[in-house]
């Protein structure tokens, strides 16, 4: 009731404030950006006097450190708000007497989305500028996905249910960048990094597989809703999934033959 109580109050001052003109749903977007670059200068300011491999770095991998930075702090906020959204709170129950569940939205699943839009925009902004050193063309492919799927979720407050769920495997996202900061930081041979690589292993496949099976079954019991949105929706809600799971499975082969390796190189 109190989690409940708190949601309805932010969600009064987001009508009333954030979301109230028709240009405001853009708010949240330029506030992601901003965050975004807030936290690219805090990483910078804070690895520049605590962390003393910083300054060994080349001007490129800090440019990667803090981007992995930004990149963290976005995933906990998603997965966190995605969770919420998505098991705990009833927005998107499976009412029919409140409407379709593809039609279901409110102003802090709408806000929250702005703000995921804010950073993929300022994450492929820099993937573009230092291409590839940032990620390759898949990074390209997975983050144009998101964008135009985050925002036809946001705008129309259609389809936001499965958004959501896509939204959790940004879990594994801390796991990978702690990966890439304990290898920079000579700690591959760490058993930090034997753990930290087991349970990427395990959040992925729970994440990215498990939760993709899930999402494809409930897209195929509720299709006589899914149908009902506009046809860019509908291909975005069968076609796009699918394309990030054979990506997620593509990855998890690579995961699954890095850990064999590294734990063989333990025995």
């Amino acid at each position: 009731m109190v989690i409940q109580s708190y949601q309805d109050q932010a969600e009064q001052l987001l009508k009333e404030y954030a979301l109230a003109e028709p240009a405001m749903p853009y708010i949240p977007i330029i506030g992601g950006i901003f965050a975004c670059k807030m936290v690219y200068d805090l990483t910078q300011f804070v690895s520049s006097t605590h962390f003393k491999c910083f300054s060994s770095l080349s001007k490129l991998q800090r440019t990667e450190w803090n981007n992995r930075a930004m990149s963290t702090v976005h995933a906990i906020f998603i997965t966190v708000m995605s969770l919420y959204l998505v098991f705990w709170s009833d927005l998107y129950s499976d009412d029919q007497l409140a409407g379709p569940v593809t039609f279901k939205s409110s102003p802090l699943s709408t806000f929250v989305l702005g703000v995921s839009v804010g950073y993929f925009l300022t994450d492929i902004a820099m993937i573009f500028w230092f291409y590839p050193d940032l990620g390759g063309l898949e990074y390209v492919v997975h983050h144009l996905l998101s964008i135009v799927s985050l925002a036809y979720a946001m705008l129309t407050g259609e389809a936001q249910l499965y958004t959501y769920m896509v939204l959790i495997s940004e879990t594994t996202t801390p796991g990978i960048n702690l990966r890439w900061y304990l290898d920079i930081a000579g700690m591959k041979r760490s058993r930090a990094y034997i753990i930290n690589g087991v349970g990427i292993f395990f959040s992925w496949l729970v994440a990215r597989i498990i939760l993709f099976m899930y999402l494809f079954y409930h897209i195929y019991f509720h299709y006589d809703q899914v149908r009902q949105i506009q046809t860019l929706g509908v291909f975005l809600v069968t076609v796009v999934p699918l394309v990030l799971g054979v990506m997620n499975l593509m990855w998890f082969a690579k995961i699954f033959n890095g850990l064999k390796k590294t734990l063989a190189k333990r025995q």
